[in-house]
This record gives structure tokens, C-alpha cells and sequence, in this order.
């Protein structure tokens, strides 16, 4: 056998070169069915890539499809039944008036004495009031009086403890009513009007 390193002929069953020592063993050759195995096994790899992508975006255009036609009978269903939906209009304007709650509608403080008029708009109105007096004479006091008749307030006598004194009150009405605050011998006061809406 020929060395194919240096050329020298070798014995039939030697297995290295007596020259040289290369190896004579001849490598097999590569299968070719090994390379074609690769390549069928990528091209499987790749339809299946390709058949899921495919399925993806045709169940997303069902779906949209889908989507639309509900959309559409939904359209239909809202535009034959008016009246339900004038229903349910009022049924959420119900609801919202029944959440109204109080809202601070205006502030006044003060200290000393005097006294000053409030416009208070109609509606059901609450007033709340509180002070704290110089001394405890006999006239300290904090009086709110509207010119629909209803009033409240807070006053000291002379052996009445030196303390902040609060009060309210509330009302209905249909026109704005006007409130005189008389306050008198006061170290701070304070009246807050809140309106139900």
C-alpha cells in the first residue's frame, strides 16, 4: 500500500507508513445519506415554523372577524332597542343622584367682634359654627341668623368654662336666604355652610 504522506509502498496489511509512520488506514468516506438526513431534518423544522405562522394569523383574522360581526349585531341590537337604552340612562342618572353628598359651598373666620351678612344659595343647606371666647363674660357669643327665620349659635356666661363651643344647623329652601354672622369677645370663629348635592 502507498504511503500517501511520502510515497514509500508499504505492505498490503501494514497499517502505518514504515517510512514515514503516517497512518494507512483510509478514512471512510463521509455518507452523503448523513448530509441529506440534515437537510430533510431542517426543511421539516422549517414547514413546521411555517405552518404554525400560518394557523397564528389565521385564527387572529377569525377572531377579528368574529369581532366585528358582534360589533355590528351590537349596533343593531342598540339601534331596535332605543327604549332600553333610555331605560338605562335613567337608571344611571337615578343612581348618581343618589350619591350626592355635603360640599363646602363657603368659609368665614374671624376673631373679635362685628358682624357680616352671607348670600347662601337655595337648597338643602347645613351650617356649621364654632368659636372660642377672650373671657367668659356674660355676652361672649357667635350667633348665625338667616332671614328665613332659622339661627343657632354659641355664647359663654360668666361662669361658663373658657372652651370652644360648636353648633349647627340645617334647612330646606327654595330661594336664597341671607345670614347676618354676629360674633362678640371672640379670641377665633369660624362658620362653614355646605350645600347637599
Amino acid at each position: 500500500m502507498k504511503c500517501s504522506n511520502c510515497g514509500f509502498e508499504n505492505k498490503e496489511t501494514a497499517k502505518f507508513c514504515s517510512k514515514c509512520g503516517q497512518s494507512l488506514e483510509v478514512a471512510p468516506a463521509k455518507n452523503e445519506s448523513s448530509n441529506s438526513k440534515i437537510i430533510i431534518a431542517a426543511l421539516v423544522i422549517i414547514i413546521l415554523i411555517l405552518a404554525v405562522a400560518i394557523g397564528y394569523f389565521a385564527l387572529n383574522n377569525a377572531q377579528s372577524s368574529d369581532a366585528q360581526v358582534q360589533a355590528s349585531s351590537s349596533q343593531d341590537s342598540s339601534v331596535s332597542s332605543s327604549d332600553d337604552s333610555q331605560q338605562t340612562t335613567s337608571q344611571v342618572s337615578s343612581t348618581q343622584s343618589e350619591t350626592k353628598e355635603w360640599e363646602l359651598i363657603g368659609s368665614y373666620s374671624g376673631s373679635g367682634s362685628g358682624s357680616q351678612s352671607i348670600s347662601v344659595p337655595a337648597g338643602e343647606i347645613m351650617i356649621k359654627l364654632s368659636a372660642y371666647p377672650i373671657k367668659n363674660y356674660a355676652t361672649n357669643h357667635l350667633y348665625v341668623t338667616g332671614s328665613n327665620g332659622e339661627s343657632a349659635g354659641v355664647d359663654w356666661g360668666s361662669t361658663s368654662a373658657v372652651e370652644t363651643r360648636s353648633n349647627s344647623l340645617s334647612y330646606s329652601s327654595s330661594s336664597p336666604q341671607t345670614f347676618t354672622i354676629d360674633y362678640y369677645e371672640t379670641v377665633s370663629w369660624q362658620v362653614d355652610f355646605y350645600r347637599y348635592q
